[in-house]
């Protein structure tokens, strides 16, 4: 089963304290007006705009200040694009690293036979090194990356459609040429989606129209289904990152910066490293901040003190 990384780690949740959760609200339970000014919406990029112009269209369709988009499409790619909405904006940086997913469409220079495009394929399946194109935002300079499946769809003539999931900061434009490259034909992408941006897919996908059309109901109906069925708690843009949740007297110290100490801790996922990026989280789910860990999850259980994650970005205001 196709599936990125994160997709197939199981984690248990481990109890270091037992505690009752007094403060906040849980996500899915937040005002609607606080949804908007604190969420993420999952916008089907269309062909044209580039990705910062559709998050400035979601910013102008709701009235926010500022959103900000998780990984840039070109304009003629269409697909998954998460917008984080008002102070949610930082999160993207969290979807960054995340896997990615997309169905792209390669069209071959010269016919060549079925066996060999299967056998070719097979072979960037892995660690692949890559170039990155003359026109990127990076240093061209060969860097290693991950190519975690791939999955030929159909075959058309020298029409060959697949599916392929990889690390984030893959150029499947230039994956396309070495694909042409190494089957001796040439190629070149003629058409790509993205599916999957981490734990964003095409399921709760929505339009800018959509998106406009439900703010419509919600200020002039006062009809909010719509919306609050759109908008997503930030809190989901996390959901593939390991958690650790916090008694609600920590709260308001790593609300302003603190460090999270042990003792502040009441359970947390197993499988934790040291430098991992963590979630810390409320006794009710609510996101506080992002971190690096600085405690494996079986130090932190064998321990009574120490400074288990150090907060990098503070999401929640107490």
């Amino acid at each position: 089963m196709n599936q990125l990384p994160f997709e197939t780690i199981k984690r248990e949740i481990l109890i270091k304290q037992e505690s009752v959760a007094n403060f906040g609200c849980k996500p899915e339970e937040r005002d609607t007006q606080d949804l908007i000014n604190y969420g993420i919406v999952n916008i089907d990029k269309p062909s044209g705009p580039t990705s910062h112009q559709v998050s400035d269209y979601v910013k102008r369709i709701l009235k926010l200040s500022k959103a900000g988009h998780s990984g840039t499409l070109d304009p003629h790619v269409t697909g998954v694009l998460p917008v984080a909405l008002g102070r949610a904006t930082r999160i993207v940086q969290a979807l960054l690293p995340a896997g990615k997913e997309y169905v792209t469409l390669i069209y071959l220079h010269r016919p060549v036979e079925e066996k060999a495009i299967r056998e070719v394929f097979e072979k960037f399946t892995g660690k692949i090194r890559q170039l990155p194109p003359i026109k990127s935002a990076v240093r061209r300079i060969e860097r290693t990356r991950q190519i975690y499946y791939m999955e030929l769809l159909e075959i058309e003539g020298q029409h060959v459609l697949f599916k392929v999931g990889c690390q984030a900061g893959t150029y499947i434009r230039k994956l396309c040429h070495d694909i042409g490259k190494k089957l001796g034909t040439g190629a070149h992408m003629a058409e790509l989606r993205r599916t999957k941006a981490g734990p964003f897919d095409e399921s709760t996908l929505t339009t800018l129209h959509d998106l406009a059309d439900a703010f419509y109901y919600y200020k002039e109906e006062k009809n909010d289904k719509f919306i609050r069925k759109i908008i997503q708690p930030m809190e989901q843009a996390v959901k593939y990152l390991p958690k650790v949740w916090v008694l609600d007297n920590a709260i308001k110290p790593l609300s302003h910066g603190r460090q999270l100490a042990v003792p502040g801790i009441s359970k947390l996922e197993s499988g934790i490293n040291k430098e991992d990026v963590v979630a810390v989280m409320t006794l009710k789910d609510e996101l506080i901040a992002l971190g690096k860990a600085r405690m494996s999850s079986e130090d932190i259980m064998k321990s009574d003190n120490g400074i288990a994650v150090k907060s990098e970005s503070v999401f929640i205001q107490v």
